[in-house]
């Protein structure tokens, strides 16, 4: 995977232009920023080029505008967040193009920060116009993309911008690359996959890619009872997509032929509802699951069985949980598989990679998400990637 990075700038970039395309995309609760994690992502690339001289000009979108102006959705409302995050001034600039733009860059000093407008106020942006790429281009000498969770949108700051001016990937989109290159694009070998998650409908694309891919793949979540729906087990009232169970049997026959070990739960844990800890909890065998029962995490038995599937194992690629892991007990088989794939990671025997947002949420959960080798924030990214699509932030930042 080959792409330029901040290394491949000058190192003097005194008075230079810089348009960054980060991603502060953030919740906000009150008029404050209730998860900076974003805007704590982009700062080493920030700071670094600030450092380097640079006049820094942050690109980002913030909210669905669909090509509105709204003061609620204006990035002027992240200048403070990010003055106290950088500990630097940041300007706000009233627009992300055009001569109002212009004019604000061109006072700006070397070393200087500033937030462009919201750039989806523009529906030329979401459209990738041409000229609307043209004229953000205009505003910088280099273009630097940091947001690896809109680089499978092609639009004019992820994608158009790119072909227009010397592309480089920040240090966060650099982590992020190396680390998916390190999953799936040239991994050590044996390869794990573990994909959870509500429905098949949602990873069909995904689960069809990774049995060519990988070596173990664990499915797990509401999506395994319709796997196992099409082996012919009878899940009772578990979630399950009946009409989806052909594809399951079509991805379970590429998998034989690509010699690929599908892991489907062999022993599973019911109730005859979705509560914290019913009274009609138990652990049965899968083909023992009552017709008032559903299936809500994996059992015991094939959780260790899991685990010890992954210490023959290399590389882990991760995405879902295994089951309800948001209401307990049902959380148990995705915080042991979770925690070993940590201590895998941390003696050195697996190169762990995770993402998805209720990945992220499961993996603090089980306390383990600073022990794996890399856990990526982005969603819709991430899963793009996991399904083997060309994602144009990345591919423009590669044609380089």
């Amino acid at each position: 995977m080959a792409f330029r990075t901040l290394d491949d700038l000058p190192a003097d970039l005194t008075g230079k232009r810089v348009l960054v395309r980060v991603d502060l995309n953030v919740p906000m609760q009150d008029g404050a920023v209730s998860d900076a994690t974003r805007l704590q992502a982009a700062l080493p690339t920030v700071l670094e080029l600030s450092d380097r001289g640079a006049i820094v000009l942050l690109l980002s979108h913030f909210g669905r505008p669909k090509g509105q102006n709204r003061p609620d959705m204006s990035t002027a409302l992240l200048v403070k967040p990010l003055t106290d995050l950088t500990g630097r001034s940041v300007r706000f600039i009233e627009d992300c193009a055009g001569s109002q733009a212009e004019r604000a860059v061109s006072t700006m000093t070397p070393g200087a920060i500033g937030v462009l407008e919201n750039t989806r106020f523009h529906a030329e942006e979401e459209a990738n116009d041409p000229a609307f790429s043209q004229a953000m281009a205009a505003l910088g000498d280099y273009y630097v993309n940091d947001a690896f969770s809109a680089a499978h949108r092609a639009h004019s700051s992820t994608e158009g911008v790119a072909h227009l001016l010397p592309s480089f990937a920040g240090r966060a989109m650099e982590a992020e690359l190396k680390a998916l290159e390190k999953a799936l694009g040239n991994p050590e070998r044996p390869v794990a996959a573990v994909v959870g998650g509500a429905k098949v409908s949602s990873k069909l694309a995904v689960l069809g890619h990774l049995v060519g891919k990988v070596d173990h793949l664990i499915i797990g979540g509401g999506m395994a009872n319709t796997f196992l729906a099409a082996r012919g087990v009878n899940v009772g009232k578990s979630l399950c997509e009946h009409d989806l169970t052909g594809e399951a049997e079509s991805i379970l026959a590429r998998a034989d032929e690509a010699g690929c070990t599908v892991h489907l739960p062999y022993d599973v844990v019911v109730a005859k509802e979705f509560a914290a800890n019913p009274p009609s909890l138990r652990t049965c065998n899968v083909h023992e699951v009552a017709a008032d029962e559903m299936i809500l995490d994996v059992g015991p038995a094939a959780v260790e069985a899991l685990a010890d599937a992954l210490k023959t194992c290399r590389t882990l690629v991760w995405n879902g949980p295994l089951g309800a892991f948001e209401t307990p007990p049902f959380d148990a088989a995705t915080v042991t598989l979770a925690r070993t794939a940590a201590a895998l990671t941390q003696d050195g025997s697996i190169v762990s990679v995770a993402g998805g947002g209720d990945t992220v949420a499961a993996l603090n959960h089980a306390g383990v998400a600073a022990d794996f080798t890399f856990v990526s924030t982005a969603g819709g990214a991430f899963l793009e990637w996991m399904e083997g699509r060309t994602l144009p932030g990345v591919a423009a930042l590669q044609q380089q």
